[in-house]
């Protein structure tokens, strides 16, 4: 099975949410929408589900024209950001009412809400009502009812996002082996580029209705294909910098220049602008062939294994993560160093040109 939309469009009142998206579905593959707040993701489940029709495009399931097709008349699941689940049911009847509303056998229904509940590990809970279940507990309750009821297509919108942290790791680590497992097409909304990284499958990188690229997700993140995508594939966001080449020599911008080595060596003259994720940027002295610059701490942030330098540099703002602990205070002076083989290179239109050796495949 193959879901397609087909050069989708949507406006509501007159302002786009979705600008002429393509893209394809298929079964047993898990696909991740990442982008910011309104950059389209919940706008594009909403068409793939048919709880909205598209301005402009068709959708297509199996080359079949769906678009307009009510939802209630399509194999799709849901599952939100506020898991939903009836409170005044147990565990055991909120998995099994999508198929008490199919009029499945009594033996069936015993089956595939046993089976989903064992995927979930929600065997112990099964007797329990939702407001006797954790956070994580009562979203794969909810997860769990999405999987029963044998829909072609699931759609998970942000659904680990009101989560404490150990709860939202523990289903990022199950989801993969799930998702696996059901052979069901999946897609999933986030806003984190780590969310992304961690489930794995094929990414759709959105920014302001539009799809800026598709692809492993891994390959998406390691050579993005635009400045833009850079941005969106980065927590920390993106540090960035200006450069001129000219004449075997970089002019950085705010001030400071350095020999043409390293992925600056076979740049056309002109003018570029550079990108470096927070691992990117080093702090330190007197590194052989590296690019530094003094630059100011404004807050560090420690984490405990890790520690989030927030620098500024004439006007740009940067960030470096370091393992550990480093307690810089606000005001002090420290050396952002550039290693010029480990950095991302974008023309004047943000296209990428050059990217780190290890990040080409």
């Amino acid at each position: 099975m193959t879901i397609t939309l087909d050069h989708v469009s949507r406006a509501v009142d007159g302002i786009p949410t979705i600008r002429d998206v393509s893209l394809t579905l298929e079964r047993g593959a898990l696909s991740v929408l990442l982008g910011p707040t309104l950059a389209g993701k919940t706008s594009i489940m909403r068409l793939l589900a048919g709880l909205d029709k598209p301005t402009q495009g068709r959708v297509l399931v199996d080359g079949k024209d769906v678009t307009g097709i009510d939802v209630r008349k399509r194999s799709v699941a849901m599952v939100y950001q506020q898991f939903i689940n009836y409170p005044s049911l147990t565990v055991y009847e909120n998995i099994a009412s999508p198929l008490r509303v199919q009029g499945k056998p009594k033996a069936e229904i015993e089956s595939r809400v046993r089976e989903a509940a064992k995927l979930l590990k929600l065997e112990p809970y099964l007797d329990r009502t939702p407001l006797r279940l954790s956070g994580g507990q009562q979203q794969r309750t909810a997860i769990a009812r999405a999987l029963v009821k044998g829909a072609d297509l699931v759609l998970l919108d942000e659904p680990l996002a009101n989560l404490d942290y150990k709860l939202r790791e523990e289903l990022r680590t199950e989801l993969p082996r799930i998702f696996e497992e059901s052979g069901a097409i999946f897609v999933y909304a986030t806003t984190e580029p780590s969310e992304a990284l961690l489930l794995g499958g094929r990414t759709v990188c959105l920014w302001e209705g539009e799809v800026l690229q598709i692809g492993e997700t891994s390959k998406v993140y390691r050579r993005p294909e635009t400045l833009k995508v850079a941005e969106v594939f980065s927590d920390p966001p993106l540090n960035v910098v200006a450069i001129e080449k000219k004449n075997g020599t970089v002019q950085y911008a705010g001030g400071g220049q350095a020999p043409a080595s390293g992925l600056y060596a076979d740049l056309s003259d002109g003018a570029y602008r550079v990108g470096f994720r927070a691992h990117q940027l080093e702090l330190a002295n007197g590194i052989a062939g590296r690019h530094a610059f003094p630059a100011t701490v404004t807050v560090t942030e420690i984490t405990g294994s890790e520690s989030f330098v927030h620098l500024k540099r004439d006007a740009s703002n940067w960030v470096a993560v370091l393992q550990g602990v480093h307690e810089f205070a606000p005001g002090d002076v420290l050396d952002a160093v550039l290693d010029p083989d480990n950095l991302f290179i974008f023309d004047a239109d943000g296209r990428l040109v050059a990217a780190p050796e290890a990040m080409r495949n």
